[in-house]
């Protein structure tokens, strides 16, 4: 297949402009060497003075000959849908007399799908519970766990929805001997992708109604897709291609690679599409390539929406798509204390991830986040009962519950959902009579009016343990700035015997704001110097004495 060879001013939606006369200093330069400047690629020379990080400043020259066989007045036909021009490709430093080079080459097709024998029968639950094959906690299977209740927890004009559920897990089986439910665990969720995103994937690949659900025998060569963490090996399996388009691959989360954008370009069948994809794909595209990974997030719908004449075949495009990865939410109880007679229940907090979709209608939300709200708007507005979410025991060992212990004095730091681990804190210190006066909470919100999760909901008096601090009304202060104000307890705490700070939030504000707090109270406090200071912060999160967990 030949380098395609590109038209100029792709900005210009089907517009031609009139030819300018050349610069005189141009003419003087002479056309073989013009033709060898624009080869090495005028887009990554525009961003020669501004770094994007892509790597694009940094390829080798084109070993490619720039052969013009498009007039220089020819301009491609852009597609003018919304979710193309929300794209924003910077596409205008292209010339007619540029040919691609070092464009990636077609990835190969690694697994397929293919017709199952005559008698083959498979029994999905493609709604409610992932395929048998998905095992994100090997040897073991996914759990399918009632939903015992759920509830808004922030009110109306909240900038976060906020959801609580209880979530059944008395007949969760015994995996492992010793090991249970803890407090500051986190449980994981097997989150499908969204099924109008499934059905609207598929309608822009051309896949019929009847094929979607049809049983299929997949085939892979190896590795450990679609078990996420099982066995790296070739597979045989029974399947269907909306088990697999909603539970095994990642159609949001991540930003688009090379290899997907060539297995796009290679099923176009509009030519200046391929054009614009195999570009992106190339040495001259680098510096777009480079801001569209690095832009606001894109996904498989809006770019097979952005080039309508790209149908590739759905096994070829599983191969270069992200596995779907489960979901961890931290416990925001005790697990070894229920409010519910004769049943064990785990309880979660969940805010929801919400972001503008630009080239259509709605907002898009995150997978697991999104799913949830689902789930809690089909029981709240809907009344559905048996409600089950998939989930695994998932992390008993990380850091809030691996540090977390039953004694000494214990101050706890969280703004928004990050406070819903330390409520279990609480609660299972409450049971220890020595430790009541032993715990304080720091909790940053923005209006308490309408987003302090879990208000009253402590076992005990929430002033007697809390401190609310308000960053949209009332003082109008941040969580950090109320560290910086309980400076006397923030040092009594980690310097007395067996004493924790525990940090969990946003690390972006929130997370980096509350460190610099504590290296500021170890200035003022311990006199010591802003290096010494973190220094000091630093050997205790050596220690165990000092815990963040941030995203």
């Amino acid at each position: 297949m030949k380098a395609p060879i590109l038209g100029i001013d792709f900005t210009h939606y089907g517009k031609t402009e009139k030819p300018k006369k050349a610069p005189v200093q141009l003419l003087n330069i002479g056309a073989e060497k013009l033709l060898h400047e624009l080869d090495d690629s005028s887009a990554t020379n525009l961003i020669q003075g501004k770094c994007c990080g892509g790597g694009c400043c940094r390829l080798g020259p084109s070993s490619e000959v720039p052969t013009p066989t498009r007039s220089p007045s020819e301009v491609l036909d852009l597609p003018t849908n919304d979710a193309f021009k929300d794209l924003n490709l910077k596409l205008t430093p292209l010339s007619s007399r540029s040919r691609l080079s070092n464009t990636t080459p077609l990835p190969l097709k690694t697994i397929s799908l293919e017709p199952v024998s005559s008698g083959t029968t498979h029994v999905s639950t493609v709604d409610t519970h992932p395929p048998k094959f998905v095992t994100p906690h090997p040897p073991y299977g996914i759990f399918s766990a009632k939903i015992f209740d759920t509830r808004e927890l922030t009110k109306e004009n909240a900038e976060k929805r906020t959801y609580h559920f209880d979530i059944d897990v008395t007949d969760y089986p015994e995996e492992v001997e010793g090991v249970d439910f803890r407090v500051g665990g986190a449980i994981g969720i097997q989150a499908p992708n969204h099924p109008e995103t499934v059905d609207s994937i598929f309608s822009l690949l051309g896949v019929s109604k009847a094929e979607r659900d049809e049983p299929v025998l997949l085939k892979t060569e190896g590795g450990r897709w679609p078990t996420i963490w099982g066995e790296e090996e070739a597979r045989s399996l029974v399947t269907t291609r909306r088990e697999l388009l909603t539970w095994t691959v990642d159609v949001q989360s991540y930003a688009p690679t090379k290899n997907l954008l060539r297995v796009l370009a290679e099923y176009c069948t509009d030519e200046d599409q391929k054009t614009i994809l195999l570009y992106l794909c190339s040495k001259q595209g680098q510096a777009a390539f480079c801001e569209l990974r690095t832009g606001p997030y894109v996904t498989l719908e809006q770019l097979l929406t952005a080039f309508p004449s790209c149908k590739p075949p759905l096994d070829h495009l599983l191969c270069n798509l992200q596995t779907l990865m489960p979901r961890f939410y931290s416990l925001s109880n005790d697990p070894h204390f229920s409010r519910h007679e004769h049943r064990r229940i785990v309880e979660i907090a969940v805010s929801v991830h919400e972001s503008e979709n630009r080239w259509k209608a709605g907002n898009r939300t995150g997978v697991g986040s999104g799913y949830f709200e689902r789930v809690a708007r089909n029981m709240i507005d809907n009344g559905a009962t048996n409600v089950t979410v998939p989930m695994f025991r998932g992390l008993m060992a990380n850091p809030l519950a691996k540090e977390f212990i039953a004694d000494g004095p214990m101050l706890l730091i969280g703004a928004g959902v990050g406070i819903a681990p330390f409520r279990g804190f609480v609660q299972r210190r409450l049971q220890n009579a020595n430790c009541v006066n032993k715990v304080w909470v720091l909790q940053g919100v923005r209006d308490s009016l309408v987003d302090e999760l879990y208000h009253g909901e402590w076992g005990v008096s929430d002033e007697e343990i809390k401190k609310v601090v308000e960053s949209r009304r009332g003082t109008k202060k941040y969580v950090q700035d109320e560290v910086r104000a309980q400076a006397d307890l923030v040092w009594f705490v980690i310097n007395s015997l067996d004493g924790r700070v525990f940090v969990c939030g946003s690390s972006k504000g929130m997370g980096e704001g509350v460190e610099q707090a504590l290296c500021d109270v170890a200035v003022e406090k311990g006199r010591l110097s802003a290096s010494e200071a973190k220094e000091f912060w630093k050997k205790k999160k050596e220690g165990g004495q000092y815990i963040a967990e941030t995203w």
